[in-house]
């Protein structure tokens, strides 16, 4: 049996790398498990060696500190890999295959994943609805920024890529399609980005990029991306955007010179709970400062996307309210003007099959845009720091030195 090790978060600004576990076709006890699914049973389950493993900036929160992660925690769940082993219920997915893994854990069985809501499974985290690899309260599987990690439910979890060559060729895009990019284009979806519209991006971060990716292969007049950091913003300018520095001011300013009104169509939060003001407020954090902007910008009768994460527990939060997840947004504002609203995991396993086949007839290309960079394993902590400090880049994890060729 080979050895494992993965990224574990340590303490507030701290992850490190160390000697873990092997994977077993049982749940075992650690940090985070939640209680009740220690010992719990996977002959359903695949062991994938990671051949591509990223960081996300839902990583980020917890070890920011911004969440209740427990000390010890294994983090990754956008994961990329080789099947090498399966348990004896599995009956298609086979030794050898090179999958995506969704980052949504999903059991196949209860009546959300049968409705194709795979965000919220009821059977996979004792404490609430929904779950993913390495995340907190997310019922302790264990995270995949790793050289090994267990994937439940294979048959129904795994996506396998038609044509070992060719995804290798294009691994660095496909390694998108656990979390980033389908979330990303369910924030435009769900928005109604569709021919024609005009878009207004909060955040550019990799989730705000691939949402502008998104709104881009859906046909889109024009995409507007706005952050604090241009070094992000010239990334989103680099592929057709156009963006606004919002620490010059109100947005709408920007956006009535771009395209002569003071409103667009679509609107998509790629920020989340940690946003900040705008103009003068740009260093304070402002938690509902995002979603009251596109509340304003957002032509009344259309929707917002809300793709970034928002949490019931955030012990960092600088008031109270936010601490439990009560912000001040005016929702009377968007009652006035009958918009919609969709929020939550995004439900990968809708869009990543169809996202698969527009990278692969090289309709979009979605590391470019992200700027995906390639790291050892071993340098994750790096990786995690300078993402921290605003790198405009997606940091993709090499845990067995497989892609070289894709760097």
């Amino acid at each position: 049996m080979p050895g494992n090790k993965g990224v574990v978060y340590v303490k507030p600004g701290q992850v490190e790398v160390h000697a873990t576990e092997y994977p077993t076709f049982e749940l075992k006890d650690g940090p985070g498990v939640n209680p009740a699914n220690v010992g719990r049973k996977t002959p359903h389950g695949a062991i994938v060696k990671c051949v591509a493993t990223n960081v996300c900036g839902s990583d980020q929160h917890m070890v920011r500190g911004r969440t209740t992660a427990p000390a010890g925690l294994v983090l990754g769940h956008e994961i990329t890999g080789e099947v090498v082993e399966t348990g004896p219920d599995v009956e298609f997915i086979k030794v050898g295959d090179l999958c995506s893994v969704p980052f949504n854990i999903s059991c196949g069985r209860c009546r959300n994943c049968k409705e194709g809501k795979t965000g919220i499974c009821l059977h996979v985290n004792p404490d609430q609805p929904g779950s993913a690899y390495g995340y907190v309260d997310m019922g302790g599987w264990v995270g995949g920024q790793a050289e090994y990690v267990l994937v439940p439910y294979a048959d129904w979890n795994l996506l396998k890529f038609p044509d070992r060559d060719q995804a290798m060729e294009k691994i660095l895009d496909l390694a998108m399609l656990a979390d980033i990019f389908p979330t990303g284009y369910h924030g435009c979806v769900t928005a109604g980005v569709t021919t024609g519209s005009t878009v207004y991006i909060a955040g550019a971060g990799p989730v705000g990029l691939a949402a502008a990716t998104s709104a881009l292969l859906l046909g889109a007049a024009a995409v507007i991306v706005g952050d604090l950091n241009e070094e992000r913003l010239a990334q989103a300018r680099r592929f057709g955007c156009e963006t606004v520095d919002v620490s010059r001011g109100d947005p709408r300013d920007r956006i009535e010179q771009i395209l002569g009104a003071p409103e667009v169509d679509c609107g998509v939060d790629a920020v989340g709970f940690e946003a900040r003001g705008h103009g003068a407020e740009a260093q304070a954090e402002r938690p509902a400062a995002v979603l009251n902007t596109l509340m304003e910008i957002v032509r009344a009768g259309g929707a917002v996307g809300i793709p970034g994460l928002y949490v019931t527990g955030d012990p960092g939060a600088s008031d109270e309210a936010a601490k439990v997840g009560s912000l001040s947004i005016r929702l009377g504002l968007g009652w006035a003007k009958s918009l919609s609203f969709a929020t939550g995991q995004c439900p990968v396993m809708r869009y990543h099959r169809r996202l698969m086949t527009a990278i692969l007839h090289d309709r979009v290309s979605i590391a470019e845009n992200v700027n995906a960079t390639v790291i050892p394993l071993d340098r994750a902590p790096e990786g995690y720091q300078e993402f921290d400090r605003g790198a405009a880049r997606k940091y993709v994890l090499d845990p067995h030195g497989l892609l070289a060729d894709a760097a």
